[in-house]
């Protein structure tokens, strides 16, 4: 594919991120108040206990064997290299530009954890089921995308897809409880929604609050969007020349784009439990989630061209 046409693809989806985003925002201001705080804890709790485990499970049930779990071995090497030298520079940029002690530990944290669960959830498919991927038919590309993004967040589901009998019993049209992954997948549905308008709406918190320093802000930047995807390029190909990873290139996308996420939304509730630096963590999820819009589809374009 030409690299234009591979920006389109790629844009698709991070622009349906930023439509339903903005939508989040819009009902969390005064003017509707549909989204308050109190309500984003809400969804967010049932989201992580229900909708983000029914997704994953239902993903890694239905494509997931215990022969990929071997193949697959990279991958969690390739996210603790992520997160290795993103904490590394942002250890770096917190020695260099000396920020308040409190917001040293949010700073690498944002620099070293990325959301390697629902934007990825949002991308992947998106991507796939846009005519003219590079990686092949759309349901399969739908599948194998989904249950290589699982596998970061594994759960119960690789006992299902790696146990033929397991499997049986509720995977395909003759499966005695077939009903139970039906049920499943549809709470599953409902996890990329809610994340996103839950997303949007947290953006309006600690703009105008945070003593956060501009010259911080854009450090955090340059680490996850100019950096750590430059090391994921190196870290892909080297492990390809060596044969580490499977020669699907959709596998070799996945393990690119971890390199290229926005910071983790974990980090907010953490600063909420601990109840230091919301407001800088919300300001710099504002910023990194608006820059993302563009890094995720350009890198995402760069990758695909790599691949194609």
């Amino acid at each position: 594919m030409e690299f234009w046409s591979l920006l389109t693809v790629a844009s698709m989806p991070i622009l349906q991120m930023l439509i339903i985003s903005l939508l989040g925002t819009f009902i969390a201001t005064d003017y509707l108040n549909l989204l308050s705080y109190d309500a984003q804890k809400s969804i967010n709790k049932i989201v992580f206990v229900v909708f983000t485990p029914s997704l994953v499970f239902g993903s890694l049930a239905k494509a997931v064997r215990f022969q990929d779990i071997i193949t697959w071995w990279f991958m969690p090497i390739n996210i603790g290299i992520t997160y290795l030298v993103g904490g590394t520079f942002g250890w770096i940029a917190v020695k260099l530009l000396r920020p308040k002690p409190h917001l040293e530990d949010l700073i690498i944290a944002m620099c070293s954890s990325g959301n390697l669960g629902n934007i990825l959830l949002m991308i992947i498919p998106a991507i796939c089921k846009e005519d003219g991927n590079p990686f092949g038919d759309k349901i399969v590309c739908t599948n194998d995308g989904l249950s290589y993004n699982s596998l970061s967040m594994a759960i119960l589901g690789i006992i299902f897809g790696a146990v033929t009998w397991l499997q049986n019993l509720i995977i395909g049209s003759n499966a005695p409880l077939r009903v139970v992954n039906d049920s499943i997948q549809l709470l599953g549905n409902s996890t990329i929604p809610c994340t996103t308008l839950v997303l949007g709406g947290s953006l309006t918190q600690g703009v105008h609050n945070s003593r956060l320093k501009s010259g911080d802000v854009i450090a955090v930047i340059f680490v996850r969007y100019i950096i750590l995807p430059a090391v994921g390029i190196f870290v892909v190909k080297a492990a390809s020349h060596l044969g580490f990873i499977p020669s699907d290139p959709l596998f070799h996308f996945v393990l690119l784009i971890q390199f290229t996420l926005p910071p983790a939304t974990n980090i907010g509730t953490m600063t909420q439990l601990f109840d230091v630096g919301k407001e800088e963590c919300a300001l710099l999820f504002l910023w990194t989630y608006l820059i993302a819009a563009l890094a995720l589809t350009g890198w995402s374009s760069v990758f695909m061209w790599i691949l194609s």
